[in-house]
Formats: structure tokens, C-alpha cells, sequence
């Protein structure tokens, strides 16, 4: 079998890891809340030269790769038929602070207009953060939906459809965060007597902008695990939410896993100072997770090694520590192993919660998704530093993503991913970015999982350069004009609604970007004609054993890439036309 780390080096083990058990299948409808899921301690550990999972099922190969349920696929007969197979929905994302973080929906009239002129541009829908810290702020298992149900019935009233996030994170800290919404106040008290709740980096600083994975199955919180509370919130919305749900109003329910909602550890904060290109920091150091690194480190024959001392703070450089150096600890037999299971430890973590989200969303017409981060700069480096530190174990000969989608794979699960937008030429040369090649390489991979990957941009951005790079990774061999092509994005989400979208020359292009992922049809409400239809969700397929989810470390070469897209924007020549018309409508003013 393939080892887990190089296709030289022999470093395996036995990983205890006792995860998703099983429900009957309930529609959505008539569906009775399920009982907590009791989950064992996880232990994980290394021997010999193989991986096994103890007593869990292993999921077969056709299990891993198999398509989400099966769909008859619909007969195209006209040539308008066969071009709706090629059109990528948009949907828009809404301001962080649309419900502030008083729980009170403000300037309803505003956000009606702008919805209204969303819909006029043939948009299909909108994307909300949902927030933990609002809706339980008042106390545990005390919920609020008001706000977001009154947000939700103007959506409706406006033909828009709905993507919302299930966001158990701080806003505030990150890369365009403008708003300050804390996670719930009787869980940041908790912290105050036992810090190690939180993520914390080698020097000692916490993080509080979510929850470390070491404290998922303590009963920390009010007699529940760190699980039970992200599970607990999605039960509460699939309740008080069933008739927009049952309307067809919410089509994906993208469930937050981390700092920014995406599965990842907060590696790289600027409310810590981070600065671009930064390696970020390891954020593994809370009791709990020291503990559970010991452990392992023992049951692997080596009692004496400890987390890494030498990889470094915040705004380091690769080359600044010992850790990522040439010839540095992270291709030593003692850093393999801890980024084995440092990237581990964030693969079981989504698989526990997207687990409870399947059993809680099973039955309904949604689609379930998770975020990853694009984290492209030191991606053309021997070290992938900056991917490292936040959980993705992605190396030259090793791909740290595919583990990832065929993880997903299990739950039939979207692959959301940012970055889309970004050229290599645009980034800085010295912090070797590859945001081309990494947007590529993370499609890949979802695909050969067979699940659908969405797209973001990680920056506003307006202008055409970045709008043909969207299009081209929209749809990566073209259009097809005899139906669905070869790849496609199942949709794609642009950041984000705000009065500079709404000027005239960046409307304008936005409503033209719209029509090219649409592949220049009109505005379809219906995702069967488009060839992505709704089903009702199913239940997670078996648990996947942790030797064949690494099996996909092996890297592959990523499926070709057009060098353009083919349903462009236009370009440079365009720009000065937009620029003679709004000098021109300025006049008369």
C-alpha cells in the first residue's frame, strides 16, 4: 500500500479512531431530533509499517469514489437544453453584520433593494453567515431565530435561493473581517477557568476565535462536547427552519469547521499580528491536544518526542526556522509523523460534525458543503509552509487535499474552495505563491472523489481579470455544446454585496460575469435543467478506515486547465469603452 508520507519512506501505524455511527434513514419532514452521538475518546497511534483503523468499518473502494446518489439523467433534445448544462449558478454572498450582533435584522428596506437588484441581474441566490454567537448568546441551548427568519422571508419574497453557513466561529480577526461577532459569551466564560479550551501556539497564545480540536468530545459545556454544541445549533435550525427548507428556499447548508468557517486550524490571524506571507503557527499546544500527541508518540515507540519548538512564529519565512528549512524537521521521521497526525486530527474533526450534519439534514432537498482555505503562498516551495501550519499536509509528492474530498466523499458533501479569482502573476514573487496551480490541484482532487466542488473568491474584486479566471476554473475544457462538460463547479459564490458592487461600470461588468457563468442562457430556477438537481440528502455512506482515506496521499497530476476561458468578459478594450461611458453619463448628471 502507499505509505503515508513519501513513496520512499516507511512511517504507518494503527489509528484508534471510533467515528459516525449510524441512524435509520427519516425524511426531512417527519423527522424526530436523534439522540446525542456517544463518541469515544480518539486515540491515535502509530506501529509498524502499515495503517489500519481498529474495529471500523472500511469503506470499499466503490464507497470512496462513488457518485452522490444516483440521478437519472434528464434527456436533451434542444439546443437550449444541451447549452443549461453548462450554466454555473451564482449566488452572492451578504454582508458579515446582515443580522448585527444584537440579533436584530436592520435597514430591512436597504437590503430588500439591493436583493431586488441581485434578482434583476439574473443572480440566483445568496449566501449567509449564519451565526453561533448570535443565535445561543443568551445561554445554553437558548436559541433565537427571529432575525434570521425575517431575513429569510425577504430572500423568498425576492426569487432568491439561499446558501446559508452554519458559522460556529468569531468574526473578527480574519483577512476582510469589518465586524466583531464573538462565539456565545457563556462559552467564552468557560474559557476563562480553563484557557485549553482554545487553540493555542507554542509560545502559549489562545485563540478564541474557535474551539480546539481537543476539546470536540469533552464534556466541558454544560455536561456537552464541543460536538454536541455544533450539533445541538444545526438541530435547532433544521427546526425552526423546516418550512424554507421544505419551500426549497435553502439549497446547501455549508457547516462551518473552523476559523473562517473553513476546515482548517487558525493558523494565520491578524488579530495576532499576522501579516501576509507569513508561515502562521502551529496551534496544537492546549493541554488536550499536547495529551493526545504524547499518547500517540508513545504507542508509536517514542515516548521522548514532543510538538515542534523550532517551526517558528506568525511572519517567519520557511527558511528562518528549523522546522521548514532545506533538509529541515518536517522531512525527519519525528516530523512526518507529527504532520501525519497533526492533518489527521483535522480529518476526523470534519468528519464527526459533517457526520451529525448529515443525520440532522438527512431527507431534505440540501446539499451539504465544507470550506477549504486556498492557502497559496509558499505553495512553490519544497515546504508548502503555510499550508502545514494550517492542517493541510500537502507536499510536492504528497497531495494533502484528496484525503480531504474523499473524506467528504463519505457525506456527499460539496468541496467548497477560495481563491479562484487569483492569478500567479498577480502575487508577490517572493512569497512563491501558486494559486493557479493549487485552485487545479483542489478541483482535481474533488473530482476524482466524484464529489461537486464549489468556488470563491477570497477578495472583492470587480474587474474583468478577475472574472475570466473565475469562468476559466468554472468550467476548466469550456463549454459544451452537446451538454454538461467534462468539469464544471456545481456553483459558485462571489464576495460580496456591498455599494461598490451597486456603481455603475462594476454592475455593469458583474451582471456580464453572471450571464457568461449562466453560459449565456437566462436565469433557470430550476437546478434539474441545469443538470444539478436536488435530491433528498442520504445517509453517510460507512466510515472510511484511515488507511484508505491516506491512500489518496498519493500525488496524481491534475486534470488540464484551458489557458483562457471561453466565455469571457472581454478585456482591456472593453474597460476603456466602460470608462468612456461613465465619463460620458457623468456629463448629463
Amino acid at each position: 500500500m502507499t505509505s503515508l508520507v513519501h513513496h520512499h519512506t516507511k512511517l504507518g501505524g494503527i489509528f484508534n479512531e471510533k467515528i459516525a455511527l449510524h441512524e435509520p434513514h427519516e425524511p426531512c419532514r417527519k423527522m424526530d431530533f436523534l439522540s446525542r452521538l456517544q463518541h469515544r475518546s480518539n486515540k491515535l497511534s502509530f506501529k509498524g509499517s502499515t495503517i489500519s483503523v481498529g474495529n471500523t468499518p472500511q469503506a470499499v473502494a466503490s464507497e470512496v469514489s462513488s457518485q452522490a446518489q444516483p440521478v437519472k439523467a434528464p434527456i436533451l433534445v434542444t439546443q437550449k437544453e444541451k447549452m443549461l448544462a453548462n450554466y454555473v449558478p451564482v449566488y452572492v454572498m451578504l454582508p458579515l453584520g446582515v443580522v448585527t450582533s444584537e440579533n436584530v435584522l436592520e435597514n430591512k428596506e436597504e437590503i430588500e433593494k439591493q436583493l431586488k437588484q441581485l434578482k434583476a441581474a439574473d443572480v440566483d441566490g445568496v449566501m449567509v453567515d449564519v451565526w453561533w454567537g448570535i443565535i445561543e448568546s443568551k445561554g445554553p441551548k437558548q436559541y433565537d431565530w427571529n432575525a434570521y427568519r425575517s431575513l429569510f422571508q425577504i430572500v423568498q419574497q425576492c426569487g432568491l435561493k439561499v446558501q446559508a453557513i452554519m458559522s460556529c466561529h468569531q468574526c473578527g480577526g480574519n483577512v476582510g473581517d469589518i465586524v466583531t461577532i464573538p462565539i456565545p459569551q457563556w462559552v467564552l466564560n468557560i474559557g476563562e477557568s480553563n484557557p485549553d479550551i482554545f487553540y493555542t501556539t507554542h509560545s502559549g497564545e489562545r485563540d478564541k476565535e474557535y474551539l480546539s480540536i481537543g476539546v470536540d468530545n469533552q464534556q466541558l459545556f454544560d455536561g456537552r462536547t464541543a460536538i454536541e454544541l455544533y450539533s445541538d445549533y444545526m438541530k435547532s435550525f433544521r427546526e425552526n427552519m423546516s418550512d424554507f427548507l421544505e419551500a426549497g428556499l435553502i439549497m446547501d447548508i455549508e457547516v462551518g469547521l473552523g476559523p473562517a468557517g473553513e476546515l482548517r486550524f487558525p493558523s494565520y490571524q491578524e488579530s495576532k499580528g499576522w501579516v501576509f506571507p507569513g508561515i502562521g503557527e502551529f496551534q496544537c499546544y492546549d493541554k488536550y491536544l499536547k495529551a493526545e500527541f504524547k499518547e500517540a508518540a508513545a504507542q508509536a515507540g517514542h515516548p521522548e518526542w514532543d510538538l515542534p519548538d523550532n517551526a517558528g512564529v506568525y511572519n517567519d519565512t520557511p527558511d528562518a526556522t528549523g522546522f521548514f528549512r532545506a533538509n529541515g524537521t518536517f522531512l525527519t521521521e519525528k516530523g512526518k509523523f507529527f504532520l501525519t497526525w497533526y492533518s489527521t486530527k483535522l480529518l476526523f474533526h470534519g468528519d464527526q460534525i459533517l457526520d451529525e450534519a448529515n443525520k440532522i439534514f438527512q431527507g431534505c432537498r440540501v446539499k451539504v458543503a465544507a470550506k477549504v482555505s486556498g492557502i497559496h503562498w509558499w505553495y512553490k516551495t519544497e515546504n508548502h509552509a503555510a499550508e502545514l501550519t494550517s492542517g493541510y499536509y500537502n507536499l510536492n509528492d504528497r497531495d494533502g487535499y484528496r484525503p480531504v474530498a474523499r473524506m467528504l466523499s463519505r457525506h456527499y458533501a460539496t468541496l467548497n474552495f477560495t481563491c479562484i479569482e487569483m492569478r500567479n502573476s498577480e502575487q508577490s514573487e517572493d512569497a512563491k505563491c501558486g494559486p493557479e496551480e493549487l485552485v487545479q490541484q483542489v478541483f482535481s482532487a474533488g473530482w476524482r472523489e466524484k464529489i461537486e466542488v464549489g468556488g470563491e473568491n477570497a477578495l472583492s474584486r470587480y474587474d474583468r481579470t478577475a472574472y475570466n479566471q473565475i469562468l476559466k476554473n468554472a468550467r476548466p475544457n469550456g463549454v459544451n455544446k452537446d451538454g454538461p462538460p467534462k468539469l464544471r463547479m456545481a456553483s459558485m459564490t462571489y464576495l460580496r454585496l456591498s455599494d461598490e458592487l451597486f456603481q455603475n461600470k462594476n454592475f455593469r461588468i458583474f451582471k456580464t460575469f453572471v450571464r457568461k457563468m449562466h453560459a449565456d442562457q437566462d436565469y433557470c430556477p430550476d437546478p434539474e435543467q441545469y443538470y444539478n438537481p436536488l435530491v433528498p440528502l442520504e445517509r453517510s455512506k460507512p466510515p472510511i478506515s484511515i488507511e484508505v482515506l491516506l491512500e489518496a496521499t498519493k500525488p496524481m497530476e491534475p486534470f488540464p486547465f484551458d489557458r483562457e476561458t471561453d466565455m469571457s468578459v472581454r478585456g482591456a478594450w472593453a474597460d476603456l469603452f466602460d470608462n468612456v461611458i461613465d465619463k460620458f453619463t457623468s456629463l448629463f448628471k
